[in-house]
């Protein structure tokens, strides 16, 4: 245990650890529960005016399919009906589980019953009113403002200021207040907004925004989200009740700490500290939304700010599929969508990509569409932005080529394209997943990071998503890539890095080297080749000693792809083995064989092979005893929801150096 924290302390910084020990200080001393034992009395008043979007470009943006679209998700919610994570319709439920007490007394998020929390919160966000406003903005259906006042009265009933689960993250204070705010300034005009609504709810935004700064240490220990997400919280509550007396507290602190956060959370490269397309839609959408906010207050954002913005925009945007408008589900995925403002399903990325391309780069980055609804909300612009003709950023000339490591995409002639997993981290990963490998064909996802289904649940689901083991990648001794200390802590961090890059003759990248550290204790690197084929891809995993090492007992070695719920057939050749897959285009093949430390291909009866479903043996060959871990051949899409795929293992072991070769062939049959 000394161990482990010495680890902490080295590997996340002396400041981050600090800050966290001061925020449990805070918790364990009473002081916390001091800061907020009770809502002090007020009187708060609405005042602000930020510019909505007109009714009939919205009409004209979402069309006939679009509108009937929200509303029927709008008479779902004004029925009592919510889909959580974008996926389940379940019932709108915002009382609190009992035993109800002060937010600082909780002390563990898997409740008495096993429930993951989240399943709790995410009505709490209130997400949901946001598409009531939109929906009521376009259609004057009162039965929405009846909704919105209903289930806020309900909210405010039952979880009085700073009692019960939904107090206990700053966080979802304010996603909840924002959210109220910004339904609220479309149905204020409505007359279910009574006088005595209105300065209730004026007193909760005043009551939620209390609560943010007491806690806001441990946002600042962990830089990330959190720290976005309540600043954001506080500079609204300061804008729409400027004449409280805390609004320029309020104020001064959100803006501080967002620029701070944004400015230290991404990269230079555009890459999002989280290391996640989710995690890195949400840190878009706070960013949005305050800008779009504060312009109309005659804020500006700083230039810096700006800056990262604009290059993590064009980071995500190289990892759009064309075609589907879908990302690799890369890393941790919560299920957020903080601002529903798209009837596109929520894995669908264009909405945020219009939106934040216009905000931050000052053109439209796809062509004109139903995804821009979402830019006609927050984007408060001056004048109309550039139109770009192409839907990839930077696309390249046959005379330019894109020195591009992060995020390594390679493209093929085959329709077909790669994102490659290579991070440097400087802050704590979420997943293990160095070399993992996403193959894209015709907007199908070929090979699949599995998600991440729950964070707050028993055994095995215990955020297990997060290992090497179901990764397209390749681990070695049975072991992960990093040392796992937590549900969500991850130390001796592997590193990659790209070695060589080739360019096809029209400057996209078509091979790439790369290599990981993360079994230098082992002494072993893990390098990765990715080549684009005119019908496809050859992916070589080599497996060598590092600079300086001796190795000489046998190793083994499993390469891993997860791959979609397809009919398939499975042959041994000579000195490979073949997986057909019956993809909705046909059937396309795999073929995978293993090179011993001469060089020479090893027979295929040498290479033991396991292929699973759903946690469940369909082939076992070479491996006398093999008991599956229940978590591998799942895929989660979002939160809380997991779906079955093909778990698809070959094992190899001897002396190093040792190699896999996996051909993908696109030719369908």
């Amino acid at each position: 245990m000394q161990l482990i924290w010495m680890k902490v302390l080295t590997q996340l910084g002396c400041r981050q650890t600090g800050l966290y020990a001061l925020y449990q200080l805070g918790l364990k001393s009473g002081y916390l529960r001091w800061m907020t034992r009770s809502p002090k009395p007020s009187t708060a008043t609405f005042q602000y005016s930020i510019p909505l979007p007109d009714a009939e470009e919205l009409r004209l943006v979402l069309g006939s399919t679009g509108l009937a679209d929200l509303s029927v998700e709008a008479d779902e919610i004004a029925s009592g009906k919510v889909r959580l994570f974008g996926s389940t319709l379940v019932d709108i439920d915002l009382t609190p589980p009992a035993p109800v007490k002060h937010w600082t007394l909780y002390r563990d998020l898997q409740l008495g019953d096993q429930q993951d929390i989240k399943f709790i919160w995410e009505p709490g966000r209130f997400g949901w009113a946001i598409t009531l406003a939109r929906a009521y903005l376009i259609n004057r259906d009162e039965r929405y403002v009846e909704a919105f006042w209903k289930y806020t009265e309900i909210f405010l009933d039952n979880n009085p200021a700073y009692v019960g689960v939904h107090w206990i993250s700053a966080q979802e204070v304010a996603l909840r207040l924002t959210a109220l705010v910004f339904a609220f300034q479309i149905f204020e005009t409505s007359t279910h907004s009574a006088p005595a609504r209105i300065s209730r709810l004026a007193e909760s935004i005043v009551q939620h925004a209390r609560r943010i700064p007491p806690s806001l240490s441990y946002a600042r220990a962990q830089n990330n989200n959190h720290l976005l997400t309540e600043a954001m919280g506080l500079i609204t509550a300061a804008s729409v009740l400027p004449t409280h007396p805390l609004a320029e507290k309020w104020q001064l602190l959100g803006w501080k700490w967002f620029h701070k956060g944004l400015q230290t959370q991404i990269a230079a490269d555009g890459s999002y500290s989280q290391h996640s397309t989710n995690y890195h839609r949400l840190m878009l959408q706070t960013a949005l939304w305050v800008h779009g906010m504060t312009q109309a207050f005659g804020l500006s954002f700083p230039k810096l700010s700006m800056d990262r913005l604009a290059a993590a925009t064009k980071w995500l945007l190289r990892l759009l599929d064309p075609i589907s408008g879908n990302v690799p589900n890369l890393g941790p995925n919560d299920g957020a969508n903080i601002f529903p403002l798209s009837v596109l399903p929520f894995h669908d990325f264009r909405p945020i990509l219009q939106a934040a391309g216009e905000s931050f780069l000052g053109e439209k980055v796809l062509p004109a569409g139903i995804w821009d609804e979402m830019g006609l909300w927050l984007c408060k612009r001056q004048q109309p932005p550039k139109l770009r003709t192409s839907q990839r950023a930077e696309e390249p000339s046959d005379k330019t080529k894109i020195v591009m490591t992060s995020p390594c995409v390679i493209k093929s002639s085959s329709d077909s394209w790669a994102y490659l997993r290579n991070a440097h981290f400087t802050s704590r990963p979420g997943h293990a997943d160095q070399l993992h490998l996403d193959l894209w064909w015709r907007g199908i996802n070929l090979t699949l990071d599995p998600g991440t289904y729950l964070y707050n649940a028993p055994a095995p689901w215990d955020n297990a998503l997060t290992s090497t083991f179901v990764h397209n990648t390749v681990t070695i001794n049975q072991q992960e890539q990093m040392v796992r200390a937590g549900r969500f802590l991850y130390l001796d961090w592997a590193q990659a890095e790209v070695c060589s890059q080739e360019y096809a003759q029209n400057g996209w990248v078509s091979c790439v080297i790369a290599r990981h550290n993360g079994y230098q204790r082992l002494g072993i690197i893990h390098q990765r080749t990715i080549e684009a084929c005119s019908e496809g891809w050859r992916i070589e995993d080599q497996l060598f000693p590092m600079k300086g090492k001796k190795i000489m007992e046998p190793i083994q070695a499993r390469l891993h792809w997860l791959l979609p719920d397809w009919e398939w057939n499975l042959n041994t050749g000579e000195t490979s083995v073949d997986l057909r897959l019956h993809s909705p285009l046909g059937w396309i093949n795999t073929k995978i064989s293993g090179r011993n430390h001469a060089g020479d291909l090893i027979s295929a009866s040498d290479l033991s092979m396991v292929l699973i479903r759903a946690g469940q043996v369909l082939v076992l060959n070479g491996i006398e005893d093999h008991t599956p871990h229940p978590t591998w051949g799942w895929v989660s899409p979002t939160y809380g929801a997991k779906i079955p795929a093909l778990s698809f293992s070959i094992l190899l072991s001897g002396l190093l150096p040792i190699s896999f070769l996996t051909d993908w062939d696109l030719r369908t049959e």
